[in-house]
């Protein structure tokens, strides 16, 4: 559907698929591996092609998660490593200015972003203090919403990444581990709070972000990035509700450093980070068989 330049930094990492037919992308500007010599983006993209920079970031900084409002507003999250005064997350004035509503601390790494159903809640998954941190989304003080040992990264890992996708569904809180290659499930309760972990899979390297069939559903449409760190299959799993997967698409798909999912219809969107050689961001576009998909779940 389109094509980057590794080069310029465009790198993308997140993506938001709108109800217009447009989406928005994260660009990371510079990557673990790379250079860290552009700034990131947040970038939009029409049913057209045609490409529209929303925001932009400092040189050393990733735009890493972002998502939408039910009343429309964009959110995404500026991950400056070492600098309180710009780490955090943003959203986009009516005008399209940007503005920080939460300020992250800075050893904080945020990345995916879920805003709850009511419109009331943005949470934010934070890749290297093992906490989902939440905040009202007209702004204020962050909080941590949850602390849990399974949100946590692998110190030893190349790219030390836990938390990383997040996606508010059917009453729960489903969140990526990079490292520990699992997907987690949070039941968010009346009153607002946690409750308890559960592990829907395991088994899974360097698992990024991740969609669902349709809102009702939890089949979930997950990103491997494995190229990202040389750590396992670049590959788009299906992963059904009792725990089983399979994998739909690979590298012979011409996924590379796949990072993230997002489905519109019968249509599955993949962002390739293209980070190896020879560096090929993209955005794909699959078509969903429905019938394959739902014939049956194997490892």
């Amino acid at each position: 559907m389109a094509e980057f330049d590794f080069a310029a930094g465009e790198i993308p990492e997140n993506i938001t698929a709108n109800p217009d037919g447009s989406v928005t992308l994260s660009m990371l500007g510079s990557c673990a591996v790379c250079e860290r010599t552009h700034g990131p983006q947040l970038m939009s993209i029409s049913p057209s092609g045609e490409r529209t920079v929303l925001a932009t970031g400092q040189v050393g900084e990733a735009i890493s998660g972002n998502t939408r409002g039910s009343d429309g507003t964009v959110y995404y999250s500026v991950w400056a490593p070492g600098n309180a005064a710009r780490n955090g997350v943003y959203n986009l004035l009516p005008d399209g200015t940007p503005q920080r509503i939460a300020a992250l601390p800075a050893d904080s790494g945020p990345n995916g972003l879920a805003v709850d159903p009511a419109g009331r809640t943005l949470y934010i998954a934070d890749s290297l203090k093992g906490i989902i941190w939440s905040v009202p989304v007209s702004g204020g003080s962050a909080t941590p919403w949850l602390t849990d040992a399974a949100l946590a990264p692998v110190p030893t890992e190349t790219l030390p990444i836990g938390a990383n996708g997040l996606r508010f569904h059917n009453g729960a809180l489903w969140v990526s581990n990079f490292n520990k290659g699992t997907l987690l499930r949070v039941p968010v309760t009346a009153t607002g709070t946690a409750g308890h972990i559960r592990q829907v899979t395991g088994g899974l390297p360097n698992i990024d972000d991740l969609s669902f069939l349709t809102p009702w559903s939890d089949v979930v449409f997950a990103a491997q990035n494995g190229s990202s760190s040389n750590n396992g299959p670049d590959r788009v799993v299906v992963i059904y509700p009792n725990g089983t997967y399979k994998p739909v698409l690979t590298s012979a798909d011409g996924l590379a450093s796949p990072s993230a999912t997002a489905v519109r219809g019968d249509r599955l969107y993949i962002t390739d980070g293209g980070v190896p050689a020879p560096h090929d961001p993209k955005l794909q576009t699959a078509r969903i068989n429905l019938p394959a998909l739902l014939a049956g779940a194997a490892h």
